[in-house]
């Protein structure tokens, strides 16, 4: 009988099954401030791991939730790292969207290491925390680690959509930007200039960047304007382009993108954890 590979296409990670989270948390009242956590597997002796904090994607849309964030959560962890997905609300929700997406956020980036260490009996370590996210999650993680609490040591921001403004103009996510924010940088200048990465640096952490080259939906160039405005106002960062990468091979540990992305995750832990 002839053998006939298997083609996987970039949308599978999207519903691919993982293994179930460790712990939910609550970091809030809210029916969507909610967490799921992963932990890598106990090993004696071993210092406590640090946390990845990692926000999905979904052009801020209530269509897409955390749940298609478990293959790379599973993947790290099995790494050896924490990594904890909060949900936030999402514009077609009740409050999402400007200011309530943004408010979660800020919440859940506060509050969700020391209950992660709390909840983890000592398993991780609360003062070392990555903060991530991918797409829509990456301008959520950049913009969090600009605010004025200085959250996170490091950044990875994943197909990231770093600039707001070029989002709206670009007409991104058939206008997912003028979703979020109730219209355009020309209607709300204030919200966009709190709402927007670009104009949140420096943010004090390091950054790296992986964005592919042939992503479809987020154009690669947005990250490197993003390097070049964040190292112009003193910032560390990296941005790794990848050649023949779409925009959720990112995410996808199965795909050829995955050890450039592990790369990235264990330069922006330091050393600090013990990633495999």
């Amino acid at each position: 009988m002839p053998y006939h590979p298997v083609v996987m296409q970039p949308s599978d990670v999207l519903s691919r099954s993982a293994r179930a989270p460790d712990l939910s948390l609550r970091y809030g009242d809210l029916p969507d401030q909610v967490a799921d956590l992963w932990l890598p597997a106990p090993s004696a002796g071993a210092a406590p791991a640090g946390l990845v904090v990692f926000l999905h994607g979904g052009f801020w849309r209530a269509a897409f939730d955390r749940r298609h964030a478990g293959p790379l959560a599973e993947a790290l962890s099995t790494a050896g790292l924490a990594v904890c997905v909060p949900e936030y609300r999402r514009t077609g929700q009740p409050g999402g969207g400007w200011p309530g997406t943004f408010d979660d956020v800020k919440l859940a980036v506060a509050v969700l290491p020391g209950a992660v260490a709390h909840a983890a009996g000592g398993q991780v370590d609360a003062g070392r925390v990555v903060l991530s996210g991918h797409s829509a999650g990456g301008h959520l993680a950049l913009w969090a680690a600009g605010q004025p609490a200085r959250p996170a040591r490091a950044v990875v921001s994943l197909a990231g959509v770093c600039d707001l403004a070029a989002c709206y103009r670009l007409g991104l996510g058939d206008g997912a930007a003028a979703d979020l924010m109730g219209g355009g940088p020309g209607e709300f200048p204030d919200r966009y200039r709190a709402a927007d990465p670009m104009a949140a640096v420096p943010t004090g952490a390091e950054i790296f960047l992986v964005h592919g080259t042939a992503d479809e939906w987020v154009p690669w160039q947005l990250s490197r304007d993003y390097q070049d405005r964040a190292s112009a106002a003193g910032d560390a960062v990296s941005c790794a382009l990848l050649p023949e990468v779409g925009h959720l091979e990112v995410i996808d540990p199965l795909s050829r993108a995955w050890p450039d992305v592990l790369t990235a995750f264990r330069a922006a832990a330091g050393g600090l954890a013990k990633i495999s």
